[in-house]
Parts: C-alpha cells; structure tokens; sequence
C-alpha cells in the first residue's frame, strides 16, 4: 500500500468554537500515545482526509505530518455525522516504529465455497477480526480468508487456521471460529448429498409411522 500521509497543524479552537471551524472545511482530531506527554489537539483539512482514509483500514498505518515531522499513527476512532455523511473528529494513536504493539485487524472473505455452490449450505460467521502482536510497519491491513477450503457442509475456518507472516504473532485463541458452512434445512442437506453421491434419497421413516405398520402387520397375522 502506498505511503498516506496527513498534513496537520496544531490548533488551540476547543469547545463551540470546533462548529465554526468545520464550516471552514477543517477537521479537528487528537493524537496521543506513549511517547506524548499530553495529547495534541490537532486540525486537518477535511475533504483531503477523508479521501486519503477511504482507502485504509484501523489497523493501517498513516503518517500525520504537523510542523514538517512526520509522525506514525493509527486511527483509534472516527466520529462522523451518519445523516450529513462527513467526519466529526479523529483520534490518532502515536506509536514507535521500533516497538510492537498489540491492535485488531479485520477479516476479509473472499472466493467461492463448494458447500454453498454444491450444497446450499449457508456461510455462518464468526470472529469480524483477530487481536495480533506485531511491529507497526508488519500490521496487515486485513487478514483475506478464501472460503474455497469450505468444500462440503460442516467445514469451517478457525483462526489457528490462519496462516500470517512469522513476524505477526496472532493472539486470538486459535478455536475461535471465523467462518462455517452449515446447512440450511436437514431434508435440503441430505437431498444435496445424495445428488452428488448419484444415488437415491434415503428414505426417512418417522418413529411414531414404523410402530402403527408394525402394528397392522401383527393384526393381520392375527
């Protein structure tokens, strides 16, 4: 991925003076972390940041660069006026490109699963991300699951299932379930299996039916 850098400035606008400020096309954020004293209300041009976040994730890494250094974060949270459509405020977690850190990263699903596609079966998921422990510039944007290995009803992906890069170490129990293919119906799984298998349905004979013929059967006999 491209290198996205923020250009910010610092600013001393707070309470109800921010409204006017945004009207001006400006986007007040915050940024603290360890290595910050105190945290750092800063102000971004807003059209030009939400074009450059549209293209990362919360677990990219982003330069914000105030007063000419550029400073490595990552977006903590986003506030945004869902009616308006447009960012209210940032928050940016600093971080040190030589120390690791632990953050969530989100699971894509991509691909075509036979059990869907051969066996109506239905994608039930689990875990939306997975906790990791890694250096900053080794964080995956997303964490692309091919739901191709899901072949028949019953198969599914765990996170032990994962395979990441050796300098990410995952930290989410490796049973939690990411994503499983189950069927939709009984009648609908056994109907799939038997078409595939090229034989006949198997027949299924409630209980309560089996004993009333073995019972007309002793009567006859009788």
């Amino acid at each position: 991925m491209e290198k996205v850098v923020l250009k910010a400035s610092k600013r001393d606008v707070i309470g109800k003076q921010v409204k006017a400020m945004r009207r001006e096309g400006l986007l007040p954020a915050v940024m603290y972390g360890r290595h910050t004293e105190n945290p750092i209300a800063i102000t971004l041009n807003t059209r030009d940041t939400t074009r450059a976040l549209a293209k990362v994730s919360s677990s990219s890494l982003v330069m914000i660069d105030l007063d000419g250094q550029e400073i490595p974060a990552l977006i903590r949270e986003k506030q945004r006026d869902f009616i308006k459509n447009r960012l209210l405020h940032i928050d940016f977690l600093v971080v040190s490109l030589t120390e690791k850190l632990t953050a969530y990263v989100g699971i894509e699903l991509t691909g075509v699963s036979l059990a869907v596609k051969d066996f109506n079966a239905v994608l039930v998921t689990g875990l939306d991300q997975v906790e990791v422990e890694c250096l900053p510039m080794d964080l995956p944007e997303k964490i692309v699951v091919d739901i191709a290995a899901l072949a028949k009803v019953g198969d599914s992906v765990h996170v032990g299932d994962l395979v990441l890069s050796e300098k990410v170490k995952v930290l989410s129990a490796p049973t939690e379930m990411i994503v499983i293919a189950t069927a939709a119906k009984v009648e609908e799984a056994v109907e799939a299996v038997a078409a595939v298998a090229g034989v006949e349905e198997p027949e299924v004979i409630e209980k309560g039916k089996k004993e009333e013929e073995g019972e007309e059967e002793g009567a006859k006999k009788k």
